[in-house]
């Protein structure tokens, strides 16, 4: 077995697009119509990816269900960043969002903040800390 890809399915494919490229500042590496879009996560390597919720519920049968909203996160995307602190102020500047302030997290080895895409997929940007 080899790992591809964490995809998250969203309901406003575009929306989502804009954000992870034009927001966050990720590069996509395929961006098909309207439903699927991968990005370069690491040098060479893709590794993350957006489709369409609709599409992917009628393949798995559960296109009678909703997607969850305003409940507790339930998965977490994470990145690595130089400095937490810097790429918080920069993407501030750029209109994006955050849950928190960047805040060191002694226990878990890293500094974080977190903020959340246009559909509630958590996102935390973190640096490890000095050892």
């Amino acid at each position: 077995m080899k790992f591809s890809n964490v995809r998250i399915l969203v309901k406003d494919y575009r929306k989502c697009f804009e954000f992870y490229t034009h927001q966050l500042g990720l590069e996509a590496t395929w961006d098909v119509g309207e439903c699927y879009a991968s990005f370069k996560v690491a040098d060479g390597i893709e590794g993350f990816a957006i489709f369409t919720s609709d599409l992917m519920a009628s393949v798995v049968g559960n296109t009678d269900k909703m997607q969850p909203i305003g409940l507790r996160e339930k998965s977490m995307i994470s990145f690595e960043v130089d400095n937490v602190d810097e790429s918080y102020k920069k993407l501030s500047a750029k209109g994006l969002k955050f849950i928190n302030e960047p805040m060191d997290m002694p226990d878990w080895g890293m500094r974080v903040v977190h903020l959340y895409d246009p559909e509630e997929n958590l996102i935390e940007l973190f640096t490890p800390l000095s050892t």
